[in-house]
């Protein structure tokens, strides 16, 4: 599992990519929390384009960093994610809280 990301004014923006699963759940889990924590932002754009995999554990990470962002106001975005990755995504229901962007 690869975290590649940058910050543009008020953006945070991810990309995931590897495997998104049991094994690899608590490294994303952290690296999101400290890059969330270390400065203030207004949207989360994590872009999904080379994650080849995700499974319910993965989509439990995503529900925590919406949990933990939805009282400050801050929104997700989904991007590109791959056909199985945006299936797994849709059958969650993940996009009735976070919004697919591409």
């Amino acid at each position: 599992m690869k975290i590649d990301h940058y910050k543009k004014t008020d953006s945070l923006y991810v990309k995931l990519s590897g495997e998104l699963d049991e094994h690899h759940s608590s490294y994303v889990r952290t690296a999101l929390d400290e890059l969330i924590d270390s400065g203030v932002i207004k949207r989360l754009y994590i872009d999904m384009s080379d994650l080849q995999f995700m499974d319910s554990t993965g989509v439990g990470v995503l529900i925590g960093r919406y949990k933990k962002l939805k009282p400050r106001g801050v929104p997700i975005f989904i991007q590109s994610p791959s056909p199985t990755v945006d299936r797994v995504l849709g059958l969650s229901g993940i996009y009735e809280i976070m919004i697919k962007a591409g």
